[in-house]
């Protein structure tokens, strides 16, 4: 698996478990303290998510980090 492919199934499930619980993008982005459009490009697999992103963002999931990497 390549490194565009890692990223979109990375931002795949992201989209996944913030659909599960109701989240809008604009709402996720929000309570991580980040921009809506970055959340696109995250789930979109647009943009490499840093590590301090990615804790902030599986921590406002309710998730570990680690059940957010399918591959």
């Amino acid at each position: 698996m390549n490194a565009d492919e890692k990223r979109l199934a990375l931002g795949a499930a992201i989209r996944q478990r913030r659909e599960s619980q109701g989240l809008s993008q604009a709402r996720l982005a929000l309570m991580v303290g980040s921009s809506k459009s970055h959340i696109w490009r995250i789930e979109s697999g647009r943009v490499s998510v840093g590590v301090d992103d990615l804790g902030r963002i599986a921590d406002a999931l309710d998730t570990s980090v680690a059940s957010l990497f399918t591959f």
